[in-house]
């Protein structure tokens, strides 16, 4: 790389912090090919989602063209989709668009992503496909590229997108000696499924299958096969079938799985080993968790494990315990 490659990230009023830093810190340590500023609706600071205000280099109007425009997200998106205008005209001037987090619905919102495919973060891709029909959202996608508009999930999802954005630039090594300086996965494993609470009680008031949901969730390792639930519910198995579509979007079965690859997590995370889930959730082997969990979540249990067992089961397993030391004070003057 030559020339200069200018990339702006456009910041405004209630922006995630991590979104906007995110890529100022992979394209900075990418080295100096790059020239990496901020701009925001009206050239003056701003204040982020966690109350840090940033400043600015330019308004968006100021910016006379930019190789790479990052357009971050927000928790409140119609604060995304208040921007929506200056997003256009900055797009309309630039080589290519990327938004981080829900500034996919930016990007929505000004018509860019009108016939491509988009990521956000799982919690908000639902509502940006019910919003945007003309959007195909992956809901489990760590980031996409459509042409020349890319998109990610979640908040820290920006770092990955950006390291795409320079393996493109440079090449992979280059893409990997940043991800070895931040320390973050060059490629993570997996999609968004890994990181995303699965719903275990979805809202129906229906009198024969909230109760049903409700012992499933309570008991997820007892007997939930479509003969036990059908004697339950007081119905043949396949009317039940027919309920649990209508209220749930699922099949018993589908439904009982899920709930029980949302245990075995809880357990994963809290310290049990893959065998001890897998009885403990129901799913029964192994393997049976293994497949399941390939089905829902995209890692193996064992890599869950590894990811996302809490730092205090973590330490008190892998460290020895030492031996009380005596605290040495500084006697006080009188």
């Amino acid at each position: 790389m030559t020339t200069t490659h200018d990339v702006w990230v456009f910041a405004f009023d209630g922006v995630r912090l991590l979104d906007v830093s995110a890529p100022l810190e992979v394209f900075s340590t990418a080295g100096s090919g790059y020239g990496v500023r901020v701009c925001t609706p009206d050239g003056r600071g701003v204040r982020t989602s966690c109350g840090l205000r940033i400043g600015a280099d330019r308004a968006a109007g100021e910016v006379p063209g930019a190789d790479t425009l990052i357009v971050p997200g927000a928790v409140d998106v119609e604060r995304c989709v208040a921007v929506a205008p200056e997003v256009a005209e900055l797009a309309a001037r630039s080589g290519r668009v990327a938004s981080v987090c829900t500034g996919a619905f930016a990007l929505a919102a000004a018509g860019l992503l009108d016939g491509r495919r988009a990521a956000t973060h799982w919690e908000h891709a639902e509502a940006l496909a019910r919003r945007y029909p003309a959007v195909e959202v992956s809901a489990d996608a760590i980031h996409v590229r459509d042409g020349e508009v890319w998109s990610s999930a979640g908040v820290t999802a920006g770092i990955d997108l950006c390291l795409a954005l320079v393996e493109e630039d440079r090449g992979p090594e280059a893409a990997r000696a940043v991800a070895r300086d931040l320390v973050v996965f060059l490629q993570r494993p997996g999609g968004q499924s890994q990181f995303s609470a699965a719903s275990r009680t979805p809202p129906t008031r229906h009198p024969v299958v909230r109760p049903l949901l409700d012992a499933v969730a309570a008991d997820p390792a007892a007997d939930h096969g479509a003969p036990a639930l059908a004697r339950r519910a007081g119905m043949s198995a396949r009317h039940l079938a027919r309920l649990f579509r209508e209220q749930v979007g699922a099949t018993p079965a589908e439904y009982v799985e899920r709930v029980r690859v949302e245990a075995a997590r809880m357990l994963l995370e809290g310290g049990a080993s893959v065998t001890g889930a897998a009885a403990r959730s129901g799913l029964g082997s192994d393997e049976s968790l293994r497949r399941a969990f390939a089905r829902h979540v995209g890692v193996t249990p064992s890599a869950y494990a590894a990811r996302f067992r809490t730092t205090a089961s973590s330490w008190v397993s892998r460290t020895p315990r030492l031996a009380r030391t005596p605290l040495t004070r500084t006697p006080r003057r009188p």
